[in-house]
């Protein structure tokens, strides 16, 4: 842990994170940035999510759904991950101390970006127009589920500050 702690130290010094954290306008446009591309990765998540729970059963199947915003998905990933790294490289000591980052980056790292391109290789595997299998109804579900987790803690990170 005491090498984590050195490059949290290390990399909030650095001058460009300095100069971020010690600007007006800086910080939040990264933080602006950071919740860009949480939105749109997110909300390209829930789409697929909710296609699998049956709700929007009148438009496009979960495949189609999953196609149409399956560049986009990982587009806000992509931004999100930069957005995020600048926020965190601000106050990373801060950071690498909270018990809700902590959280928020365990179940997110791990289990919420494995869990999401499990469930996206289940939907690509789906025929067009079949009935979606309870299995991969569980894991939109449980997706669901994690990033409902994510964002608890994401909100209660200031709480620990």
């Amino acid at each position: 842990m005491d090498a984590i702690l050195n490059f949290g130290h290390w990399l909030q010094n650095t001058s460009w994170a300095l100069s971020i954290a010690t600007s007006d306008w800086a910080y939040p446009f990264v933080q602006l940035i950071h919740f860009s591309g949480l939105s749109l990765w997110v909300g390209t998540i829930l789409a697929v999510d909710f296609r699998l729970l049956g709700i929007g059963k009148d438009q496009q199947t979960p495949y189609q759904i999953s196609e149409s915003v399956f560049v986009w998905n990982w587009i806000g990933l992509g931004v999100a991950v930069c957005g995020g790294f600048m926020v965190f490289a601000c106050s990373a000591e801060t950071y690498l101390h909270n018990p809700a980052f902590l959280t928020k980056v365990g179940i997110l790292v791990p289990v919420g970006i494995i869990w999401h391109v499990v469930v996206q290789q289940k939907v690509r595997r789906l025929n067009a127009g079949a009935e979606v299998p309870k299995g991969v109804k569980i894991a939109g579900l449980v997706e669901l589920l994690l990033w409902v987790s994510v964002a608890t803690a994401a909100v209660l990170i200031p709480s620990f500050a």
